[in-house]
């Protein structure tokens, strides 16, 4: 079965809602771990060569939450180069999909400075569909 767009936008609203939480109780869950293989399977479905490092990344992170220990020097750069890749791949976004990817980009970030000590705190706020009224 093919994905359609409000699937992938679905994915993303819960990525949102999922980083803006507690992440410490996040990792706990099989939550995560679910989130973070749909959002892999999503980037890999795209069939996009630019998206290649985000799949490693997030890979990498999944592997890491579904090792048990946490480490914040390992999280945390990983999830600032989330935010930045995610950021430049809104780019390649389409309709409503375009805000939410670029509003992941924003909560990566601010996911990663807060972890490494920053004052940045993600804003939750889910982007509102644009109207397919003139």
């Amino acid at each position: 079965m093919e994905k359609t767009e409000v699937q992938h936008q679905v994915h993303l609203d819960s990525a949102i809602h999922l980083l803006t939480g507690d992440l410490s109780q996040e990792a706990d869950r099989a939550g995560l771990d679910n989130q973070l293989q749909r959002w892999i399977e999503d980037l890999k479905a795209a069939n996009n060569p630019a998206f290649h490092q985000l799949v490693v990344d997030l890979q990498a992170l999944k592997a890491h939450f579904g090792g048990g220990t946490l480490d914040l020097d390992v999280i945390a750069p990983l999830l600032a180069r989330l935010g930045a890749q995610t950021t430049q791949a809104a780019n390649f976004a389409e309709g409503n999909t375009a805000p939410r990817v670029a509003k992941l980009g924003e909560v990566l970030t601010a996911v990663a400075q807060q972890l490494q000590g920053g004052a940045a705190v993600p804003d939750g706020t889910l982007p509102q569909d644009l109207s397919s009224h003139n």
